[in-house]
């Protein structure tokens, strides 16, 4: 076979990668080593940056969204019984869009079988040769057969644990990393939302988050240790703990019923430099991870699309490479930003085990500071909804 861009990795950011730029006539061929129905399968983050949604929108992807989806003009935070809201809209003039990540992707999928995009599912031993040629190719084995894709250039969307990265040779990338000590137990359960936005808790007993994806459909997390086991947890159990960590006002209102999935998620922040070598590119979780808390992961990846696809429009376009050259630097400047956000939320709502008394103080104070000063309300709304790319 042969493309232009050989893409790697049919989660949304391969997938949105591949519509856009058949929207400017640039031919690319998808591999996915899951099944399609494995990968919408997934239950992944809800929260969508503006940008992203103006991409789906470039995309012919968004008309679902903008039926289905909830824009959010806003958010909550607590501590303890206290409660305050941040208005993105007033302080930002920009929402952010509630729509899950699954449907993002389903869309996407839709779209390229719509418009006959190449998708090969179920690969297997994928290995990307002479990345630092004129000529990269990838290999891979799909139904016993060995297959092979000639190509200009490859997009690494596959993931934390994809072969992308680790093309990079250690002798070139660098790895930084920050693991956290605790995970998140997260639900869903047909129940309609204890709220019309999102509640972000920090508690001493742990961080809660109260979250949906549609009017009937909710997502709550809490705060678990690292080696906790969804299985400890009973339904009753996990209720019991939310309405804990949650101002009492909320959890009187908090409607409960059968959990339909339940799963602990762990949290580090990581980024590899660079985020390419010769011809090849990292996208998303390929390149960086940032804890779930600010909503970050696939908005993150959204950008890297975003840069990408222009610089590779502009070579094919007008013949220019200085977007292709200076990828790497110009997606990093925007990851460590969002990953400083994520850590600083974080840090901001989690209880940690070596916390002292003196650590939980100053939570309380850079809470109420933020509860009362119109300037850092500002700050940390801008992160929210999304830097400029």
């Amino acid at each position: 076979m042969k493309t232009q861009v050989a893409i790697i990795g049919g989660g949304p950011s391969g997938l949105l990668l591949s519509q856009l730029l058949y929207t400017q006539g640039i031919d690319s061929i998808v591999l996915e080593r899951k099944t399609k129905d494995y990968v919408l399968g997934r239950i992944r983050a809800g929260v969508l940056e503006q940008g992203l949604v103006q991409m789906m929108e470039e995309a012919g992807c968004a008309d679902r969204m903008k039926a289905e989806g909830f824009p959010h003009d806003g958010t909550e935070i607590s501590y303890g019984d206290e409660i305050f809201r941040i208005d993105f809209a007033e302080l930002t003039g920009t929402p952010v869009m509630v729509y899950g990540q699954t449907e993002v992707t389903r869309d996407l999928y839709e779209a390229r079988e719509k418009s006959g995009g190449q998708i090969e599912c179920n690969v297997e031993d994928v290995v990307i040769h002479d990345a630092k040629s004129d000529a990269p190719f990838v290999t891979f084995t799909q139904d016993g057969q060995e297959r092979r894709i000639d190509c200009d250039y490859i997009a690494g969307c596959d993931g934390f644990h994809g072969v992308s990265r680790k093309t990079i040779p250690e002798t070139v990338r660098k790895e930084y990393e920050k693991v956290y000590p605790f995970g998140w137990l997260g639900v869903l359960s047909e129940t309609p939302p204890v709220n019309h936005e999102l509640i972000y808790a920090n508690s001493d007993r742990g961080f809660a988050l109260c979250s949906m994806r549609n009017e009937n459909l909710s997502r709550y997390y809490i705060q678990c240790p690292i080696s906790d086991d969804p299985n400890n947890w009973s339904d009753e159990a996990f209720w019991e703990e939310l309405k804990r960590r949650i101002p009492s006002d909320v959890a009187a209102k908090l409607v409960t019923g059968p959990l339909i999935e339940k799963s602990i998620a762990p949290l580090r922040s990581f980024v590899c430099e660079p985020m390419q070598y010769g011809r090849l590119f990292l996208c998303g979780d390929a390149a960086h991870i940032v804890p779930p808390t600010g909503a970050k992961g696939l908005n993150t990846a959204a950008s890297d699309v975003y840069y990408l696809y222009h610089a590779l429009t502009a070579f094919y376009k007008s013949g220019s490479s200085d977007g292709i050259e200076g990828y790497s630097a110009k997606a990093l400047a925007r990851v460590w930003k969002a990953e400083r956000f994520s850590w600083w939320f974080s840090s901001l709502m989690h209880q940690y085990p070596d916390q002292t008394v003196f650590d939980h103080k100053m939570q309380i104070a850079e809470l109420e500071f933020l509860r009362s000063n119109r300037a850092a309300q500002k700050a940390m709304a801008e992160n929210y909804v999304g830097l400029p790319y």
